[in-house]
């Protein structure tokens, strides 16, 4: 049984999907860009400050699930430059917990939505 999960505190759909999916117990989340749910403008001043409002865009959706970073067993991450990875993952280990952390893998691509410079996508189970 599909439920589709949206929330008003991420970035709403730009295409033919939603911010995240919940069928039984299992979340798929779209992935997500720092586009500021407020605004609707990017925030892609900084690669830290990018991150974390792709982070905290997550959060919104997860919560809209009843759920939290704790319930995300996998993460995607594709970025623009592996340069980039360091600083990524310093704002990314603070919203987990690193003996329980969720698998993951992180790639480069050539480009990625409006030309950010990150984007991440996760999946979650209650």
């Amino acid at each position: 049984m599909k439920k589709i999960i949206t929330t008003p505190n991420a970035p709403a759909p730009i295409g033919p999907y939603n911010q995240a999916v919940l069928n039984g117990n299992m979340l798929y989340t779209s992935g997500q860009i720092a586009i500021d749910p407020k605004t609707g403008n990017l925030v892609i001043d900084d690669i830290k400050t990018e991150t974390k409002l792709v982070m905290e865009n997550l959060k919104a959706i997860l919560t809209e699930a009843g759920m939290t970073f704790e319930n995300i067993l996998k993460t995607s991450i594709f970025i623009s430059d592996m340069h980039n990875f360091a600083a990524i993952n310093e704002v990314y280990a603070t919203y987990f917990n690193e003996t329980t952390a969720p698998a993951r893998e992180t790639v480069e691509v050539a480009n990625l939505p409006k030309f950010v410079n990150v984007e991440i996508s996760v999946i979650a189970s209650l």
